[in-house]
């Protein structure tokens, strides 16, 4: 039998604790063990987005993390942002920008755009862009999500 170890965590602001593999990821540890679906895995190697969250406030791919790595961390899931019935503003710009194609991606590139903001409130194109290339829309979806990034970042500052 494979030796299991304890991993605690703050998840989206509620102290979460479980026994599991050396070898689960993140990901895997947050869909698995803690019922957190919004994460998705898409490729497993880190290369679409689809599994970022916000590890300490940083974006993470959480298919490339091992759960034990991220003991005594805070971690931000998609299901973390919304306070009640009232969606994030980033999530509120998505849904006003249709930046929402199949969905696979959104809760990757949702809590990216929520790190970016928090370090630079009013980023140009460029910079959305540059944020965002580490997650993909397989839908093709990017000019509706550059456009709700964008209109995110003016309500912010209204």
């Amino acid at each position: 039998m494979a030796s299991r170890y304890v991993v605690s965590v703050t998840v989206n602001g509620e102290p979460r604790t479980a026994q599991v593999p050396a070898r689960m990821s993140l990901a895997d540890c947050l869909r698995e063990e803690w019922g957190l679906t919004g994460c998705h895995v898409g490729c497993e190697q880190g290369a679409c987005g689809a599994c970022t969250v916000l590890l300490d406030g940083r974006p993470v791919r959480s298919c490339l993390m091992l759960a034990v790595q991220a003991s005594g961390a805070q971690v931000t899931t998609i299901e973390g942002l919304a306070d009640g019935e009232r969606l994030h503003p980033v999530q509120e710009a998505f849904w006003e920008c249709h930046g929402l194609q199949c969905g696979f991606c959104t809760p990757g590139m949702v809590l990216t755009v929520v790190h970016l903001l928090e370090q630079v409130p009013a980023p140009t194109e460029t910079q959305i862009r540059r944020a965002l290339s580490g997650n993909l829309c397989m839908c093709t979806g990017y000019q509706n999500i550059v456009r709700a990034v964008g209109w995110a970042a003016a309500r912010a500052a209204e």
